[in-house]
């Protein structure tokens, strides 16, 4: 994390109504913005994505979000959204073609997927290549259009090598798309390794407190602007004012909230790799294999979100060390001040799968969270104890 990007974070508003001195950007709640005349109006309106006409298209909270964005990313524009899926439905939905093809490199988020079986409907085509090493030039057809990756991968966190993989799109004429939540812009910034694309769900660690749904797309102005007029203003999930102030609150914390999750984390990773419990941690610092050279050049720092594997991980056991957690609470999202806990494991699975568990280290004490998880699989000793 270098001294720019923290600049960028927390820069004071230099927007419209910057006059009287506020530290804090203005929330533009208004839905439309009246011009002197109509001629103005005319030409304003023939080109949205650069002036303020109707919040549905732009508005300056939004736009001084999108710049501090796009600056982070090392992109050159960037369009905020209602939500993270609001992001990647207008990318996929704004860029595709009947006719087209997509190619899902590594673990992708469940709703992205299944937004894509949706595009089926419309003569889109998808394949999953869940391994992070498959040979993906392999699995690039005549109509590929897109590859779209995580990296780190939902779940299971493999790391991608963006560089290669992003030679392999260009030399073939495909679109790369990256999704950039896990690391946040401070920590991995995939356009500077090629990628043409980045989305965001803001919710997370941009967002930081949990109380605000976002998302965001950054990527060059031309390809910007094409998502604003066919994935933006027609689908219609646009931010509002007071969601890009509540956003613009949590980026200028950012930088310090991401450092305590790094060192809340890695404490943690490094204690559920020492006990006998655990069958696998994932998470790039417990990773030593053939990514490391990969993540050490590609990666600024790591983040919080985690999982690990119980030995012997039935649903009933599973069960049994989340329900014990105090600290960390059960809940979905993550990225949050909040520590969280939750398993993709359900009660119909095979009985002799991994025991999956998700982590979202948030900024509590570490020993408090670390008591907490020995104490969570106290609850599990006691439990199979003669």
């Amino acid at each position: 994390m270098n001294s720019t990007d923290r600049q960028i974070c927390t820069d004071a508003w230099d927007g419209p109504g910057a006059g009287p001195g506020a530290v804090a950007p203005p929330i533009y709640q208004t839905s439309l913005f009246a011009k002197a005349s109509f001629e103005e109006f005319v030409r304003q309106q023939a080109a949205e994505h650069e002036n303020f006409v109707y919040s549905r298209g732009t508005n300056p909270t939004v736009a001084f979000l999108e710049e501090r964005l796009a600056l982070l990313e090392r992109g050159e524009a960037a369009k905020c959204f209602a939500s993270g899926m609001g992001a990647i439905g207008a990318v996929l939905g704004g860029l595709l073609r009947s006719g087209d093809h997509v190619l899902f490199v590594n673990t992708v988020y469940g709703p992205t997927l299944e937004l894509a079986e949706h595009l089926e409907r419309f003569g889109v085509e998808h394949t999953v290549l869940t391994a992070p090493d498959a040979d993906v030039e392999e699995h690039i057809r005549d109509n590929t259009a897109l590859i779209y990756v995580e990296s780190p991968g939902t779940m299971l966190m493999k790391v991608l090598d963006l560089r290669a993989l992003t030679a392999i799109a260009r030399r073939r004429g495909v679109r790369t798309v990256m999704d950039n939540t896990w690391s946040t812009p401070l920590f991995q910034k995939p356009l500077t390794a090629g990628v043409d694309l980045v989305v965001h769900s803001l919710t997370k660690y941009i967002g930081g407190h949990s109380d605000v749904v976002g998302g965001a797309v950054v990527g060059s102005s031309e390809t910007i602007r094409e998502i604003f007029y066919r994935g933006h203003q027609l689908f219609g999930a646009a931010m509002s004012a007071m969601e890009a102030a509540l956003v613009l609150r949590g980026l200028r914390t950012l930088p310090v909230r991401m450092e305590q999750h790094q060192r809340n984390a890695l404490a943690v990773v490094d204690h559920l790799l020492a006990h006998p419990e655990v069958d696998a941690v994932h998470h790039p610092h417990a990773d030593h294999g053939p990514a490391a050279d990969v993540i050490s050049s590609q990666f600024s720092g790591l983040s919080g979100l985690l999982s690990f594997e119980l030995r012997e991980g039935t649903f009933a056991r599973v069960s049994r060390f989340v329900d014990a957690l105090e600290v960390f609470r059960i809940g979905v999202s993550w990225g949050g001040y909040e520590s969280l806990v939750t398993s993709p494991v359900r009660p119909w699975d095979d009985p002799a799968g991994p025991g999956l568990i998700r982590l979202s280290v948030g900024l509590e004490d570490v020993q408090s969270q670390l008591d907490d998880l020995d104490g969570a699989f106290e609850a599990l000793s006691r439990s199979t104890a003669p």
